[in-house]
């Protein structure tokens, strides 16, 4: 098959107008100018739209929510979430997003093979599982008897306190079969009794997760929020920096150093400043993001004037304030809050998401995975035009919201 494309945005730098690409089993195996690639097979005429990698949101949580009260959270039964998954999924599809990374589940591995084998219809998901929480972190329900909290199967996080506890959690997850592994370094705003700058793991802990990721050609991806935080967790091996609150020049250059990816999750925190109130979410969320706002736009701001690679991710998990289906919300942020031009921000939504993930996709070049979308306007003229998808297509085949064609 060969795509004709009125222009092309190829996601790796690439904006060519009266741009072709070719597919074969679902990989792009050439593209560039149209007159430089010889079409091949069946041709889809894409020549009245803009030509985009499919987006891959780089930090959700495929896990059916409904409401914004924690104590919902925890008690939600595991096969009614799944089944609202499905419909989330659909949602993501009709958006844009082909893939997915899912950094906190207990239905996404289930949902993942689902998908896969074709029985529902969904972005490609990459999964941590359950993420990875030392006691009172981030992870824990702090609202709960220790009891209770520290059961695993209870909630989306697993507790675990010292060096050997955590390789050993870090290896369940593995024999899992999951994509990476996901932890908290910080405190965070919809955990209780603890502090976005309140730096969590030790080294030595931090150390054995990174060190049986690596072991598995897997990243590790930590939700971290203040300084301190993000500065033990690039010190100690972790691959993408999740949230990035408060940012100083040490951190800014770690990353730097280290070529982490920074996926800041702009999108939840605007949500939950604007119209939390509105949703549930109980006040001490509300306070500690109102607190860091203005801090973490400026934080992303810092971080992109210096080159790091910034990731598209909003955090969203299914609720009425951030329901699936309005993750472009993201890639309007970086360019309306942070300065990305709109092809940036794209790119932040394709190349750059794909590097927190174990497989070849975000771009339209030789031997990357065929997930592509038809725009029906030029995000150049207004990165609007993100949330204008006239067709999602993965691995060359379209997919719409009832999968008739998945």
């Amino acid at each position: 098959m060969h795509v004709d494309c009125g222009t092309l945005l190829d996601g790796d730098g690439r904006v060519l107008e009266d741009g072709r690409f070719t597919v074969e089993d679902g990989t792009v195996t050439e593209a560039g100018p149209l007159e430089d690639v010889d079409p091949t097979g069946e041709r889809l005429d894409l020549t009245d739209s803009v030509v985009v990698p499919g987006f891959i949101d780089a930090h959700v949580h495929m896990q059916g929510l409904r409401t914004m009260e924690p104590t919902d959270w925890v008690l939600a039964s595991d096969a009614v979430c799944a089944a609202r998954a499905t419909t989330d999924c659909r949602r993501l599809l009709d958006a844009g997003f082909t893939s997915v990374r899912d950094l906190g589940s207990t239905v996404a591995l289930g949902l993942r093979e689902a998908i896969e084998s074709g029985d529902v219809a969904g972005p490609r998901i990459y999964t941590s599982g359950r993420s990875i929480s030392q006691t009172g972190g981030h992870g824990d329900a702090h609202f709960l008897p220790y009891e209770w909290a520290s059961e695993d199967g209870l909630g989306i996080a697993t507790l675990a306190d010292g060096e050997d506890e955590c390789r050993k959690t870090a290896r369940q997850r593995l024999r899992e079969g999951v994509d990476c592994l996901k932890i908290m370094t910080t405190g965070g705003v919809l955990s209780e009794r603890d502090a976005p700058d309140e730096r969590q793991f030790t080294d030595a802990e931090i150390r054995a997760f990174t060190e049986e990721a690596e072991r598995a050609g897997l990243q590790v991806a930590s939700h971290a929020q203040g300084t301190e935080g993000v500065v033990a967790a690039l010190e100690n091996g972790v691959g993408t920096i999740e949230h990035g609150f408060y940012l100083d020049e040490e951190a800014i250059n770690l990353m730097l150093e280290t070529d982490a990816t920074f996926v800041p999750t702009l999108a939840i925190m605007f949500r939950i400043v604007e119209s939390g109130a509105d949703h549930g979410v109980p006040e001490y969320g509300l306070r500690k993001a109102r607190e860091a706002f203005d801090a973490h736009v400026e934080s992303v701001r810092r971080a992109h004037e210096a080159g790091v690679p910034i990731a598209t991710g909003t955090d969203f998990m299914g609720p009425d304030l951030v329901p699936h289906g309005e993750n472009a919300l993201e890639l309007e942020l970086l360019v309306e809050e942070v300065g990305l031009s709109p092809v940036a921000a794209i790119e932040s939504a394709t190349r750059v998401a794909g590097r927190t993930v174990p497989d070849d996709v975000g771009t339209l070049t030789p031997g990357a995975r065929a997930d592509f979308l038809a725009l029906g306007s030029d995000p150049r003229d207004g990165i609007e035009a993100v949330r204008d998808v006239e067709a999602t297509f993965r691995a060359g085949t379209r997919v719409d919201a009832t999968a008739r064609d998945l």
